[in-house]
């Protein structure tokens, strides 16, 4: 299914209602539309992104806050005329292609455009103008066609980037490699705060209004390193929790004391503050507190990716009160066998089986927000696991391995973040059962900046369970990913916690999956 598809869950009538009401260049709170942009102040203080690559285009982002600590960026209430380039050169004369879009007051004047009919594997510069400011330059690119023969693809795997706990200093590299696009997976911003790891502060308490989820987005993107990562390459995005609330689940929150619509209109504004500040097609645009953010990336005739949603449809979690998320520590829960637990939700689920089962590709990479992996810790009392993760949810970790397992072509690398540690595992058709056929490997990178687990409690884990080959908790990192029809290669790359701004950056391990063997090698 391609980006513009993406409204296809949405009632016909309510995609319509939505891009048009939100869309249209001279609609608006005010009526009113600038051609030229007023005052002197820099407006692109957050950057220039892009993201979505597809064959035939690209989407580009910027927002306009000349002042983005004021309401509205220190802009009037009013659409303001941006243009927009994309060319072949950094001169902007090769391939040229520009536009007008408008930056709306409504989505905090945000860009977001959609660049359709580019021609297939081609990188592009693009720039915004604004009245008589430039934003930076920025570097993109179109997928292969899908009948394309590729041979290489790269991608720069991250997750959880936790402002407070540390500098961005990882993003300084992505930024400097050879990449074809970043997949970050999860917790880009996060709603909380912990006073004992303080590095640098959040602007502000919790989030809880779309204007505190701004001012949250314009705290990270003010960021030069993760502005500078974000110009270099496109990003493929999927979420986890803190985007919204830690460990919340469909429509409930940790907090008992919000109802779920309470919950739903918190989540409504987080989710549109990620919109505006996401390179996502604005056939994204969330209506309400549901956005669609599951996608399918073809890459020639090489990969198919997945972008997959394990929060906003998932059940709560398992041995909780009515109503109530978050995830806990357990060793005895009758409802962990419950059948109707989904992270997926059934309509994801039945998608994600059916674009498996279709796939003709040499690799099929399944990304999504956290380990698949069993994880949990063999103690006295039992097997103590946590809730939140997939071992919360073993049945529909079996669907989910049963699907997999059941598509004949085989190379299936699931891709994961949010467990803090870089781990390398074998997942097998049944979990439980040591003689059970391998049918992927699994690559979950470390945190970008977000403290992991104790050594003791890493080790533990380990020796637990034997399919996990590499797990560390020590270091933050990210993984560099180097696809080939042969081969798939992935480098563990990790710095001490916190991440200092003159941080060294060293490999902590490498690792193989030959094309036809699922199971992950090292490749010391």
């Amino acid at each position: 299914m391609q980006r513009r598809d993406l409204l296809a869950h949405l009632g016909r009538s309510a995609a319509t209602l939505a891009l048009g009401t939100l869309f249209t260049p001279g609609a608006g709170r005010s009526g009113e539309r600038v051609e030229r942009l007023p005052g002197g102040d820099d407006p692109f203080t957050l950057g220039v992104a892009s993201g979505m690559p597809a064959p035939d285009g690209v989407v580009l982002w910027t927002r306009l806050a000349p002042r983005p600590r004021e309401p509205l960026g220190g802009l009037p209430d009013a659409a303001i005329a941006v243009r927009w380039e994309l060319a072949e050169d950094e001169r902007f004369s090769i391939g040229r292609h520009t536009g007008v879009a408008w930056a709306r007051p409504e989505h905090a004047h945000s860009v977001h455009v959609d660049v359709d009919g580019l021609p297939s594997d081609r990188r592009y510069f693009y720039r915004f103008h604004a009245g008589e400011a430039t934003s930076p330059v920025g570097r993109t690119r179109t997928a292969p066609a899908p009948d394309a023969v590729v041979n290489r693809l790269r991608i720069a795997l991250a997750s959880c980037q936790h402002y407070e706990q540390g500098e961005f200093t990882l993003h300084r590299e992505i930024a400097s490699r050879d990449l074809d696009f970043v997949l970050f997976v999860g917790d880009y911003v996060y709603e909380s705060s912990n006073a004992r790891l303080r590095v640098r502060p959040h602007e502000a308490l919790q989030p809880t209004t779309l204007e505190g989820f701004r001012q949250r987005h314009v705290t990270y993107k003010l960021d030069a390193a993760l502005r500078a990562a974000h110009a270099a390459h496109p990003w493929v995005l999927t979420w986890d929790d803190h985007e919204v609330e830690n460990d919340y689940a469909g429509a409930a929150s940790r907090d008992p004391s919000r109802t779920a619509a309470d919950f739903l209109q918190l989540r409504a504004a987080a989710y549109k503050a990620y919109f505006e500040h996401m390179p996502v097609s604005p056939r994204s645009a969330p209506v309400g507190a549901d956005m669609r953010i599951h996608e399918h990336y073809p890459w020639g005739r090489l990969a198919d990716l997945w972008t997959l949603d394990n929060r906003q449809y998932r059940s709560l979690q398992p041995c909780n009160p009515e109503g109530i998320a978050g995830g806990r520590l357990l060793t005895q829960c009758a409802t962990l066998e419950d059948d109707a637990a989904t992270v997926f939700g059934a309509v994801q689920e039945r998608w994600i089986g059916e674009q498996l089962a279709a796939s003709q590709r040499g690799w099929r990479l399944l990304a999504q927000g956290t380990q698949i992996a069993p994880g949990g810790i063999d103690t006295p009392l039992g097997r103590s696991i946590f809730s939140d993760g997939w071992d919360g949810y073993p049945k529909a970790r079996a669907r989910l391995l049963r699907a997999i397992a059941e598509q004949p072509q085989g190379n299936v690398v699931c891709l994961g973040g949010d467990v803090h540690r870089h781990v390398v595992a074998r997942l097998r058709a049944d979990p439980s059962d040591p003689r059970s056929a391998v049918v992927a490997s699994e690559f979950a990178t470390s945190s970008l900046t977000s403290r992991g687990l104790s050594d003791t409690a890493t080790a533990l884990m380990r020796s637990s369970n034997p399919d996990l080959l590499h797990a560390r908790s020590d270091e933050r990192g990210y993984v560099l990913l180097d696809l080939t029809p042969q081969r798939l290669r992935a480098e563990l790359r990790a710095t001490a916690f916190p991440v200092a701004a003159d941080a060294q950056v060293h490999t902590q391990a490498r690792f193989v999956v030959e094309q036809g063997h699922p199971a992950p090698q090292s490749d010391a």
